[in-house]
């Protein structure tokens, strides 16, 4: 079923994953215009390069005048814990997970402002209230940092019309989790209020639903994807 918004132009930051391919499918069949911003995308782009990130963003308002939605699903998972912790990979997951989130606003929000509308969405994760393992730590430390950002810029873009929301999916069976084994998915499972398999149709839907007319009064919040193992 299309949204009102057709023809608005969404730009989807790992677009060629699992959960990000499900959001462009979702925007697309919404009725959006989609460009997908990955190694692999319609704009082929490293996300923890400052200058790719802002030669990706010029090239996509060249092309297409405008940005009227941003989805940041991509994701750097890079594993490490404390006491191995290397500076130059928390530094590229800090830069792909939430430097260029930064990036890709500060060249889109000008032209929300100037139309008054708005739609930045960030994929984040509900292990940051439930750290599953000490080896996350880069990826949780990001996924928190993207939910402060969150609402920083939903207190200062309210007033141009521009929301900005996160949504955290729980354990999602995924190439990036790949690396699970299946007890832990079963764990995952039993502590959710729904009992079933997490999939990235229910991210997608979420995200579509957020950055539909449908939400515009909704703003600076995180709606939780996990079958309820976290009730907020």
């Amino acid at each position: 079923m299309s949204d009102p918004s057709t023809s608005r132009v969404a730009v989807v930051t790992g677009g060629a994953g699992a959960i990000g391919g499900a959001i462009v499918r979702e925007l697309a069949d919404r009725g959006h215009r989609v460009v997908v911003v990955d190694r692999a995308g319609d704009i082929s782009c490293d996300l923890g390069s400052e200058q790719q990130v802002r030669t990706a963003a010029a090239e996509i308002l060249a092309e297409y005048g405008r940005v009227d939605v941003l989805v940041h699903a991509a994701a750097a998972t890079d594993l490490v814990e404390l006491d191995s912790l290397d500076l130059s990979v928390w530094r590229r997951v800090q830069a792909v997970n939430v430097e260029s989130a930064l990036l890709l606003s500060q060249a889109f929000v000008p032209g929300m402002r100037e139309r008054h509308f708005g739609r930045i969405v960030f994929v984040t994760s509900d292990t940051i209230w439930k750290p599953p393992s000490p080896d996350l730590l880069g990826y949780i430390a990001s996924k928190g940092a993207l939910t402060a950002l969150a609402r920083s810029l939903a207190t200062s873009l309210g007033s141009n019309g521009v929301t900005v929301t996160t949504v955290a999916p729980g354990l999602t069976r995924t190439g990036a989790t790949a690396y699970q084994p299946d007890e832990a998915f079963a764990a995952a499972q039993a502590t959710q209020a729904l009992p079933r398999p997490l999939t990235p149709h229910d991210v997608a839907a979420t995200v579509g639903f957020l950055a539909s007319d449908a939400a515009e009064a909704l703003t600076g919040q995180v709606l939780v994807v996990d079958g309820g193992t976290l009730l907020r």
